[in-house]
């Protein structure tokens, strides 16, 4: 089990069926179970104490136990007793968050900070459906810890509040921040004297020419073929703009139907009619996909900026795995070649009933330090959303061609939060699609009107909380 539990498997058994109902339906009837006889903590607040943290107040902190560890948490944890020394801190780890937190959910005792975060994650629908969530505004209005003059706010990158917020709300913190696009080796392509193509025909001209040097162009995880899902819907927005984006994001008719999506999807479609995917790849889950592309077995892999961490224990010495965007339509697309997606991941929430939310608040102002945040980046490999943190810290290879890209892309970044709105539209019913669509078992139509059925679905089931992205 590791990182990519995130994003493994379709949903977990234990799941919600509908976020309104099921998982914390006990929240709404409990009127908190014991926790109104329980002690809350809340201390003065001050200018040295501005979320008013009770100095001797205990903090219990649950991680998620995925591919990032727990050493990370562990240091943060010190950090916070650093300050607090009276502060007595509980912490444990479970790949179940959902199993492990329903029950105290349900009788009104969650823990202080929740990793809410892997395969087994409790569905953040329900949660803000609930009003299980404590406001994180305070948070962003506090000072940060160690970057003088700046509010923690004042040092986040773009986009981390707004995939955290849900109607204006900003409720969960996403931690890391994540650029996917398409992935090569370095290495292999000054080899072979290839160059990354940067328009769709030169893509489709270079698949064929590394189909007859004997590898192939493609692979990706077949028993996860949602990965295919963000090269396919990078284009569609490349193409016609971010408007596609919140199109797909707000349960729009027809939003999986446009123009951009229907040019996206012809052109993905033509890597499967050309044989441009190993054979086998349908069958594979991520890391055998991954361990096939580190291998030299295929060329590219779409993936998160996670890959470097999760791949380090099978990469060859000199393998220079690097992230670049998708390759543009054509010269009509409304953003440049060099944008690329980019987004906050890995999400902390306090629970609304957490007895220490003043300490969970405080807790979080220490993950987004500089110094929390470049001891994250030292540990795991990947970026943090405090914007400057990676000053002074040597990266690895991946990771720095991770920063570059971000950088190249600039204000041409862009995301999608449906899959943070409607998890089941991205985990079950997009899944599905590409899972048909990239195995060949449909083509383009049929796949885009499976895709827009199952938000048609989650645009009709009035017990699903629904949200507005306005930009």
């Amino acid at each position: 089990m590791n990182r990519r539990d995130i994003l493994r498997r379709s949903a977990a058994a234990g799941l919600l069926a509908t976020p309104a109902a099921g998982l914390l339906s006990g929240c709404a009837t409990s009127g908190g179970g014991d926790k109104k006889d329980a002690e809350t903590y809340q201390g003065t607040k001050s200018a040295q104490n501005p979320l008013g943290v009770k100095e001797d107040a205990p903090l219990e902190v649950v991680i998620f136990g995925g591919g990032f560890g727990e050493e990370y948490a562990k240091a943060h944890e010190a950090m916070y007793t650093e300050k607090y020394p009276k502060a007595k801190i509980k912490h444990s780890s479970t790949q179940e968050i959902s199993k492990t937190l329903q029950p105290r959910f349900v009788d009104g005792t969650p823990p202080d900070v929740v990793n809410n975060s892997g395969s087994g994650q409790i569905d953040f629908n329900g949660l803000v459906s609930q009003n299980a969530l404590a406001g994180l505004d305070d948070l962003l209005a506090a000072p940060s810890l160690d970057i003088p003059g700046k509010t923690v706010k004042d040092t986040l990158l773009p986009g981390a509040v707004e995939v955290g917020s849900y109607d204006g709300k900003f409720l969960v913190l996403n931690y890391t921040y994540t650029a996917y696009g398409i992935w090569h080796s370095a290495k292999l392509f000054a080899d072979r004297g290839w160059s990354y193509a940067k328009t769709w025909d030169e893509h489709i001209a270079l698949c064929k020419q590394i189909k007859a040097a004997g590898i192939a162009p493609w692979t990706y995880a077949g028993l996860h073929p949602r990965y295919m899902s963000w090269p396919l819907i990078s284009t569609a927005i490349k193409f016609g703009g971010p408007s596609v984006a919140t199109a797909i994001d707000n349960l729009e008719p027809n939003a999986w139907k446009s123009d951009s999506m229907r040019a996206a999807a012809d052109a993905w479609h033509q890597i499967v009619k050309d044989k441009y995917i190993l054979e086998g790849s349908p069958g594979l889950d991520h890391k055998q996909s991954q361990t096939a592309w580190c291998q030299g077995k295929a060329a590219f892999i779409s993936c998160g900026s996670w890959l470097e961490s999760e791949q380090k224990d099978v990469t060859p010495a000199g393998f220079n795995m690097t992230i670049a965007p998708t390759p543009s339509l054509g010269s009509g697309d409304k953003l440049p070649f060099e944008a690329i997606r980019g987004t906050a991941g890995e999400p902390f929430m306090v629970p609304a009933k957490a007895r220490n939310v003043a300490g969970g608040l405080e807790y979080f102002r220490t993950m987004l330090s500089k110094k929390g945040a470049q001891d994250f980046t030292k540990k795991v490999a990947s970026l943090t959303v405090v914007a400057g943190a990676t000053e002074g810290v040597e990266l690895p290879y991946g990771l720095s061609t991770v920063v570059k890209a971000l950088d190249a892309s600039g204000a041409n970044g862009f995301n999608w939060v449906y899959n943070n709105f409607y998890r089941k539209l991205e985990r079950n019913l997009v899944d599905a699609a590409c899972g048909e669509f990239f195995s060949g078992r449909i083509g383009p139509a049929e796949f885009l009107e499976q895709c827009q059925k199952g938000a048609d679905s989650i645009a009709q089931d009035s017990s699903i909380k629904k949200y507005k992205r306005t930009a």
